[in-house]
């Protein structure tokens, strides 16, 4: 396929930088990416374009999908993956029309610095915050600079271009939310430098995923219900994706017809199987950043990481079980 990678490049980029050593730094980044969707910060500057926060979708998917530009419902959904596109279609292009993307996008910058400002302190001005953004950025340069891995038989996204771009590096192939983050210009601030970093490296790792799913022949609902068999989270934690009873139950039947759910929705073993091997693969396509770094680079990085990490986790504003997975696989 024109524009994916050699196998061997992914191969050479896992045997350069241990599995497991991936898996930790996502899980060391997600959170400092996710507190964007969850801070009063975050909701009060969302409040202040005009997008109605007594929920948090309306501001959700318009700082997620404000670097794609004025994206329409169909091409959100295809980057998101996970949600129904139904569920999309209430809010974009709604989001659009109550501010620009560029609006989003400066808006989205204030609600991290107000975030951080407020959970992290003085933390984020010490030469140690600073340190550890020049690390992430390299990482995130690497994540999208490098010829590898992308695809390799995997089934090819639609590829973004930021808006003014003009042109899409080789590891951005197939990597359209990575792109489009990798496109903005990098704020100044340390700060912001490390949750832009941390932005484009998750979504590095979530656009690699899906390629990772559609290899599996999992659709997104699919994807959701035989994650949540294998206990990733419970069956509710997922509603907020937006399917319908009646839409999970039928997938749920797929999977049953392929041997990979019981009858009570349970992975069988073939069913836990297909999901590790999607994990793995997973961890593959997101290797490439880390090899770039290095080992003791990275394992600096996550060091630098372990304080904002754990204020993160110990602020209270993100949910202890999520759709992704993380301290679960």
């Amino acid at each position: 396929m024109g524009g994916s990678v050699r196998e061997e490049d992914a191969v050479e980029a896992v045997e350069a930088v241990e599995t497991g050593r991936v898996r930790q730094m996502w899980h060391l980044l997600e959170p400092l990416h996710a507190l964007l969707y969850y801070s009063p910060e975050a909701f009060g500057e969302a409040a202040a374009l005009g997008y109605d926060t007594t929920e948090r979708w309306p501001a959700y998917f318009a700082w997620r999908a404000a670097p794609l530009g004025a994206a329409g419902p169909d091409r959100v959904a295809a980057a998101f993956h996970s949600f129904s596109p139904a569920m999309v279609a209430r809010y974009v292009p709604a989001a659009w029309e109550t501010a620009e993307p560029a609006e989003v996008l400066a808006g989205r910058l204030r609600a991290v610095d107000r975030t951080y400002r407020a959970l992290l302190g003085d933390l984020v001005d010490r030469p140690e915050f600073a340190g550890a953004a020049a690390l992430a950025r390299r990482a995130a340069d690497a994540a999208v600079a490098s010829s590898g891995p992308v695809t390799s038989g995997l089934v090819r996204a639609d590829v973004a271009v930021a808006p003014g771009s003009g042109s899409v590096s080789p590891g951005s192939v197939g990597r359209p939310l990575a792109a489009a983050n990798a496109g903005l210009p990098w704020p100044e601030a340390p700060h912001l430098v490390l949750w832009q970093a941390a932005t484009i490296l998750r979504e590095h790792r979530g656009d690699g995923h899906v390629a990772a799913l559609v290899a599996a022949s999992l659709d997104p609902v699919e994807a959701l219900v035989s994650f949540a068999a294998v206990g990733a989270a419970p069956e509710p934690v997922f509603a907020g994706r937006g399917w319908s009873p009646a839409e999970w139950t039928a997938a749920r039947e797929r999977l049953g017809a392929r041997g990979l759910v019981d009858p009570e929705g349970a992975a069988t073993e073939a069913g836990r199987a297909l999901r590790a091997e999607v994990e793995r693969r997973t961890d593959e396509l997101a290797a490439a950043p880390w090899a770039a770094l290095g080992p003791d680079d990275t394992a600096r990085l996550a060091d630098l990481l372990g304080g904002p990490w754990l204020a993160a986790i110990g602020s209270g504003l993100l949910p202890s079980e999520n759709t992704l997975g993380i301290g679960k696989v």
